[in-house]
């Protein structure tokens, strides 16, 4: 290993994101051979002790990347509301050590959740800053039409919190096959408010009966079926280091 900046190498142990770590470093919580770190110290883990609160800081031997196939009614948060006994959707992958959950998906929903042991790479993944496009295949109740679609795909104002009008910003919308109770759309939209497909379809008069996320960036959901998982392949982890090269380049 090499000396790089602390941030770096505590978000691809699994602290969290560049940004979190940083604001660990400036609360003091970080200390370097026995020395409280500041932003821009730099240090090899393998050579140097890096304390954070007083505990060792140790990387992972090599990035993990976990495609998930989430079932409804599954949460994606690691910490339930009190009383919620719903499952969450860590406990179904089959590793040890803290992984990070990548694009949540609502309870609701179903499709693609990555998890990841680098917390930069989560953090770049998720951001929408990042513009990477996310695919949903979506059944809507009813058969909206084309001027539906045009304003979808033109964007939306919605209502945020605390009392904010925001517009959603232009997404890719298009029919994809009639069903029994509704229409089948294929969504796909470089930013993800909360629950934003869902309160979209809604507000023009369609509301969504199933979502299933198929895509985030260069992976795909592929064969999973609803609580499998997989590790990614040396191709898809190649996919992803280069979004992450480009992105910092």
């Amino acid at each position: 290993m090499t000396e790089e900046r602390l941030q770096k190498w505590m978000a691809r142990a699994g602290i969290g994101s560049r940004r979190a770590c940083e604001e660990m470093i400036r609360a003091r919580r970080i200390s370097v051979n026995g020395h409280i770190a500041s932003l821009g110290d730099r240090a090899d883990p393998a050579v140097d002790q890096i304390l954070l609160d007083g505990e060792p800081l140790r990387l992972p031997e090599a990035p993990v990347v976990v495609a998930l196939h989430k079932p409804p009614g599954v949460l994606c948060t690691d910490r339930p509301h009190p009383g919620d006994r719903r499952p969450v959707a860590r406990s179904l992958i089959g590793l040890e050590g803290r992984l990070f959950a990548v694009g949540r998906l609502d309870a609701d929903s179903e499709g693609l959740v990555l998890y990841t042991n680098d917390g930069e790479l989560a953090q770049r993944l998720a951001h929408p800053r990042y513009g990477h496009d996310k695919a949903y295949r979506v059944l809507v109740s009813g058969q909206p039409g084309e001027e539906t679609l045009r304003r979808w795909q033109s964007g939306i104002c919605l209502q945020d919190p605390p009392e904010e009008e925001v517009m959603t910003r232009p997404a890719q919308v298009l029919v994809l096959e009639p069903s029994p109770n509704g229409t089948w759309l294929q969504v796909t939209m470089r930013e993800g408010r909360k629950r934003q497909i869902r309160r979209v379809a809604l507000h023009l008069g369609y509301p969504v009966i199933r979502l299933i996320r198929e895509r985030i960036g260069p992976i795909s959901l592929g064969a999973l079926q609803p609580g499998e998982w997989r590790l990614l392949t040396e191709q898809e982890l190649s996919a992803l280091q280069r979004l992450k090269r480009d992105q910092m380049a």
